[in-house]
């Protein structure tokens, strides 16, 4: 059976990352992965929670000063 595309990128991921852990010892795997961090928030939620913070902050300057 053929293999579809998601099952041929997850394979190359695999194949990618047993050639990077290739002749290393598990200390320095252990390493790698600690490095390695993810925000614990996304890219979009900080840009909505920016826009709610700024956004009101600036449309609260502008009636301040065009609003007498």
């Amino acid at each position: 059976m053929a293999q579809t595309l998601e099952q041929r990128r997850r394979n190359a991921k695999f194949v990618k990352d047993q050639e990077a852990r290739r002749g290393k010892s598990e200390n320095d795997m252990k390493q790698r992965v600690k490095i390695v961090q993810k925000s614990p928030i996304s890219p979009f939620w900080l840009g909505i929670m920016g826009f709610v913070v700024f956004g009101g902050l600036i449309f609260e300057i502008i009636t301040r000063l065009f609003g007498k």
